[in-house]
């Protein structure tokens, strides 16, 4: 009888890179100097300026995202465009990924709208797209942590410290050991623990006293303009594809006016309806706006909050959610735009009934 020599199992080096990172995450938020620990996020509702702009249009952190979500999107078609204009047959890596979502967005889409698939389809098609890559590029490091200093004119920032010096370039960072508290004490006038009012700073020196970071990055979502306009655009394009369908006798079901002149009591009844079928579609974007909006933004709070409290173990599991959740707010945004759009090309009324 002959043995098979067992082989020795290896510690790979995926598993040493792992600890490692791990040790150094430790290393970072509890042993580490000061400077290398997470600090709390600063809350802000609207998008913060780049310092970027073209004429007097501001360039925010969140539209240099979508920009980078657009460009993203860009390549992924143009890889399957690539791909099977050279006759390729089995996709792989992002153009598999791109197929098969694309393959699941058609099946519901054709399964709701019939033989007007084909035109809805690349409208909710990009809406999905835009969303899913915009939640997921958010993830990426450097968003919502890379970005300039500025200083703090109320509450508790922190004392920038000099990481690289080249020249007049220096790299400054923030220091969480070094809290600087600032009191309003009169209009136009603060205190920061013996610090001075705010000046411009020469080349070499400290951009602020209590400062805080401005992300270069920002998750496209968290910005409210985002979903409003996406819902502003569903709401329109769904009154478009009505239009387009039925015609003129689209408008019939807000105003019944027929039903109102020959239906009685009910007539009456019916035509208040169609009003508010008026109200309920600028509801609509109400809806998609805020459903949006408030999901993604309380995300991104949660994930920068606990990973600053708890900075090592739980951040790659709220990750691999995010990314989760992520999808799910895209592909509701797309199902909810797709049913819409669908039912705006189907005759409501009284007269389809006879």
């Amino acid at each position: 009888m002959t043995s098979e020599a067992k082989p020795k199992k290896r510690f790979g080096v995926k598993r040493w890179l792992i600890l490692g990172l791990i040790a150094l995450g430790i290393y970072a938020a509890f042993i580490g100097p000061s400077i290398l620990k997470p600090i709390s996020p600063v809350v802000v509702l609207p998008a913060e300026s780049t310092g970027l702009h073209i004429g007097n249009f501001q360039i925010t952190n969140t539209i240099v995202a979508t920009l980078l979500a657009d460009l993203i999107l860009i390549l992924m078609a143009f890889a399957a465009w690539r791909f099977y204009r050279q006759g390729g047959e089995t996709p792989k890596g992002i153009v598999n990924i791109l197929e098969a979502l694309v393959e699941f967005m058609w099946n519901t889409v054709s399964g709701s709208a019939g033989k007007w698939a084909k035109r809805i389809f690349p409208v909710v098609a990009t809406i999905f797209l835009l969303i899913f890559v915009a939640n997921v590029v958010k993830l990426a490091p450097g968003f919502e942590s890379i970005g300039y200093l500025k200083q703090v004119h109320e509450g508790t920032g922190y004392a920038p410290v000099a990481l690289v010096r080249i020249g007049d370039f220096t790299l400054w960072t923030i220091d969480k050991g070094q809290p600087v508290t600032l009191e309003v004490v009169a209009e136009g006038e603060t205190t920061a623990e013996g610090h001075g009012e705010e000046m411009v700073p020469e080349a070499g020196e400290a951009p602020c006293t209590a400062c805080e970071v401005v992300p270069y990055l920002r998750g496209t979502a968290t910005d409210i303009n985002f979903p409003f306009a996406l819902a502003i655009l569903t709401v329109l394009m769904t009154q478009v594809y009505g239009v387009w369908a039925q015609g003129p006798k689209y408008f019939e079901k807000f105003f019944q006016v027929k039903r109102l002149v020959s239906g009685g009591p009910f007539g009456i009844i019916d035509f208040a309806v169609g009003l508010l079928e008026i109200i309920l579609e600028l509801a609509k974007i109400l809806s998609f706006g805020f459903r949006l909006f408030g999901n993604v933004f309380a995300g991104a709070l949660l994930l920068s909050i606990l990973g600053a409290l708890v900075a090592v173990g739980v951040p790659p599991i709220l990750y691999i959610l995010e990314v989760f959740f992520g999808i799910i707010q895209a592909y509701v945004f797309f199902l909810l735009a797709t049913i819409f759009l669908s039912g705006a090309t189907i005759a409501h009324g009284h007269e389809e009934a006879h």
